[in-house]
């Protein structure tokens, strides 16, 4: 059996870190991204079966095993449905889905076939501290806090940040689409809340027109209060969740990829 073809539509960081994965897996690789110049760049990481800058040709070009979207969110809806129309394979798109709900109901008629990119579920030290929550380790849950916080310009130190699409709202940009994975982490850990409040603002020099900071406090019918934080300002880069409860304090911190306990 031949091993999976995979298309990748984008070659930008994260779809270079995806087609890197794929290979690792076994998988070939073809690659669609307009820019001629990025092709070019992932293809020097590893062995690609063909590159295309039209989506059209590269659609057309083989017959896929599954997909990869990684281009910039505001490119989502519409590359989902492209691939859907003329392929009947499974789609794991990066996150967010859409920039807004509206856009993203185009997708329902699809839905069953896209995967959306929350890896962080399967990341194996938080399905640890996810399993020690439910086991009761610190007792009943009061609080949990998420932070994410991470200077924009240290993203991409091969680029100006002004060129990311991350400093551009209308492509997705900003840190509330970009870093819902805590959102997703947010319900994995706790379920649906009963009521939220958010602040999504640009507060920053930063030259960019999209949010650089969210404060988003979140409750539930237990009782349970939550606290995300996001910002693109943050040096050193933080990452962290925790959870207090009556039996004490669990945290995860992810520049240390640990766990820790206090009582």
């Amino acid at each position: 059996m031949d091993s999976p073809h995979i298309l990748v539509l984008g070659a930008g960081s994260a779809g270079k870190r995806h087609a890197r994965n794929l290979r690792a897996l076994g998988c070939r690789i073809s690659l669609f991204d307009p820019r001629e110049d990025r092709l070019r760049e992932a293809a020097t990481e590893g062995p690609v079966s063909s590159s295309h800058s039209n989506l059209d040709a590269a659609l057309g070009a083989h017959g896929y095993d599954g997909f990869v979207i990684a281009s910039p969110p505001v490119f989502h809806v519409d590359q989902v449905l492209t691939i859907s129309a003329r392929h009947q394979r499974w789609i794991l798109c990066e996150k967010p889905l859409s920039i807004t709900a509206a856009e993203a109901r185009r997708l329902e008629p699809v839905a069953g076939r896209v995967l959306l990119g929350y890896t962080y579920r399967w990341w194996p030290p938080l399905e640890r501290f996810r399993a020690r929550l439910q086991a009761g380790e610190i007792g009943t849950l009061h609080t949990l806090r998420f932070v994410m916080s991470a200077h924009l310009a240290d993203w991409h130190p091969w680029e100006r940040y002004q060129d990311f699409f991350m400093a551009n709202r209308e492509q997705g940009g900003g840190a509330l689409l970009d870093e819902s994975h805590f959102i997703d982490l947010m319900l994995w850990l706790a379920g649906w809340p009963t009521k939220v409040y958010a602040q999504v603002e640009k507060i920053s020099a930063l030259e960019i027109n999209a949010d650089d900071n969210v404060d988003i406090l979140v409750s539930y019918a237990s009782g349970l209060r939550v606290n995300l934080h996001l910002d693109l300002l943050g040096r050193p880069h933080e990452r962290s969740i925790t959870a207090m409860g009556d039996g004490g304090t669990l945290a995860y911190v992810y520049e240390e990829n640990a766990i820790k306990l206090g009582r």
